[in-house]
């Protein structure tokens, strides 16, 4: 099918006391080829596919979820059993990401949860999310996607086969009109055993963090546990409870950030604002300046952490109990590991360690999908991400009706990336919005590989890293939902302020826009009350905290500038 633009043409002109209106021609300005899909293949129940039900029922699309668990949720849901093919978590999880900054858009999360929430307080709000848009009834579970082919027919129906296997073992085969994979980024262990000789003759026991779920297993053992990324770190701390010793081990260093601010804050709603972002870009030493910071809380080359990169360069690794297990002695940090022999490791710093127990390799995911187009047609690993248009889509396919949804890795929280992937995804599904050409979006692909590659060289690690505030205001251009703050800052200056100076909360993204939800504006001036609510539990004598009075004065502070500055653009403007 194909979208045109036609602008029809008048000529008005008097005639006596009369004025006529004649049809002066017809200017045909763009036609743009639209797939219309109606039924939408969701693959995974986790945070990426609940939202993508909820962006499909929002469209008028009629999804039709499966998910190979009990349960929805997706790797929030706590087994103690792995399941393989799965996200998996450990029993002590908790986020390291505040609850303001990683709920959905439109569904705030209960005041009375806490800020960092254990692993059953988020899958709880998993629930609350799903009954309170009634997602349930769309979700097939203990169902497993085998394979996802195209139709003979694609390149004009942009259809797809999807096989099914039930929970009996069943087979189904079933005809989508598009499909969104939301299957997250931790399915597949990476466990790169040939990159440590002599692994293969170790006597101990050698597994995966993905594998690892209660610190009880490794009671008096001696452990090592290879990468300081989050789920490393975590895993040290977690298993040093009831280890005899446990050995961690980084290979470049790593900045440790505590998860809270100045005044008790989360550190990522302090972080993660334009504000602050816009200081990053203008100021340079910046970076050095929160280098300096962290280093007055505990000197990381003192505790054998320093990094060879800048803290701002790479993800940091949230964690405020590590320094204190490497000063009780609880946590040794030791460099690289070299090789391994029958009973301990070798490092690059010629140390070694004897008498291990166990090694835990803590080295992250591997990324595919190898239900997609089983012939190779398709091929969607990390080595590939190189083409995939903004994480989501495919360039090579005739037909954009296949998205991937929760496929990056933000330097900030997921859910909400997730999201706005699948509000634009359902856009262009339904034909309401489109994308460029094939060569335009290779050529903006390589652009942004260009810059990974710049920034790789600097310490960033994951592929598919973003940085949160400027991924999704890239997103949100493409369906036109991203805050304009100087329309913002003439007809609510207070409102502007909070979105300019305070936390890019997810609600930001529902101000204007399709999908306008009319709730936003009073979710953003309530977010920090949500966000004291559940630590003053204890009622003091004086009604207004020394934060509160600080609060207000910065308030004022910003909102006259915020003030001048809509001045200027008014004047500009005029």
């Amino acid at each position: 099918m194909q979208e045109c633009v036609v602008v029809t043409l008048f000529r008005v002109q008097d005639v006596g006391w009369t004025r006529e209106v004649k049809l002066f021609g017809i200017l045909s300005l763009a036609c743009n080829e639209v797939t219309m899909v109606k039924q939408v293949c969701i693959i995974g129940a986790g945070p990426s596919g609940l939202a993508s039900i909820k962006c499909c029922l929002d469209e008028g699309l009629e999804p039709t979820c499966f998910e190979m668990g009990d349960d929805i949720g997706g790797l929030w849901k706590y087994r103690d059993e792995v399941m393989e093919g799965q996200g998996n978590i450990y029993l002590s999880l908790v986020t390291n990401t505040s609850k303001e900054m990683m709920c959905f858009s439109d569904f705030p999360m209960p005041a009375h949860f806490p800020v960092f929430m254990r692993h059953t307080v988020l899958f709880q709000y998993f629930h609350l999310y799903a009954n309170k848009f009634q997602l349930t009834k769309y979700i097939r579970l203990k169902t497993k996607v085998k394979s996802v082919t195209k139709q003979t027919d694609f390149p004009s129906s942009g259809q797809w086969n999807i096989m099914i296997v039930d929970e009996n073992g069943k087979e189904e085969k079933l005809v989508f009109d598009a499909v969104m994979f939301c299957s997250g980024l931790q399915m597949n262990p990476h466990l790169p055993l040939k990159s440590f000789p002599g692994i293969e003759h170790f006597r101990g026991r050698y597994l995966h963090s993905h594998d690892y779920k209660k610190p009880q297993e490794f009671q008096g053992q001696r452990v090592l546990v290879i990468g300081a990324s989050n789920s490393g770190v975590d895993v040290a701390v977690g298993v040093s409870d009831l280890a005899s010793q446990v050995y961690l081990s980084t290979r470049s260093g790593v900045w440790i950030f505590d998860p809270l601010a100045d005044n008790g804050h989360p550190l990522d709603m302090a972080l993660l604002s334009r504000w602050f972002f816009k200081k990053l870009y203008w100021c340079s030493w910046e970076a050095k300046k929160a280098e300096q910071k962290l280093n007055k809380r505990f000197d990381h080359a003192n505790f054998g952490l320093q990094c060879k990169y800048g803290c701002l360069s790479r993800q940091g690794t949230i964690n405020n109990h590590l320094p204190y297990r490497i000063i009780s002695g609880s946590v040794i940090v030791k460099s690289n590991v070299e090789s391994f022999t029958e009973t301990g490791a070798l490092f690059e710093d010629g140390t070694s360690v004897e008498n291990l127990d166990a090694v835990i390799f803590a080295t992250g995911y591997s990324q595919n999908y190898p239900t997609v187009e089983a012939d190779g047609s398709l091929s969607m690993d990390a080595r590939d991400r190189r083409f995939i248009f903004k994480n989501v889509f495919l360039p090579e396919l005739s037909k954009p009706t296949l998205a991937l949804i929760g496929k990056v890795e933000p330097i900030g929280p997921t859910p909400p990336v997730s999201e706005i992937q699948a509000r634009w995804a359902c856009r262009v599904f339904k034909g309401l919005t489109s994308l460029p050409d094939q060569v335009c979006m290779m050529e903006e692909v390589k652009k942004n590989e260009i810059s990974w590659e710049k920034l790789s060289q600097n310490g960033q690690r994951h592929p598919y890293e973003v940085s949160f505030i400027d991924y999704m205001d890239d997103v949100a251009n493409q369906i036109g939902v991203k805050p304009n703050l100087l329309r913002l800052s003439l007809r609510d200056p207070a409102l502007a302020c909070s979105v300019f100076f305070g936390p890019c909360t997810p609600y930001q993204y529902r101000l204007q826009g399709p999908g306008r939800w009319e709730e936003a504006a009073q979710a953003i001036r309530t977010q920090w009350d949500r966000t004291l609510t559940p630590t003053r539990t204890r009622v003091l004598p004086h009604s207004e905290t020394t934060t509160n009075r600080r609060a207000t004065t910065d308030f004022f502070f910003k909102f006259a500038f915020l003030v001048l500055l809509a001045g200027l653009g008014v004047l500009y403007y005029l």
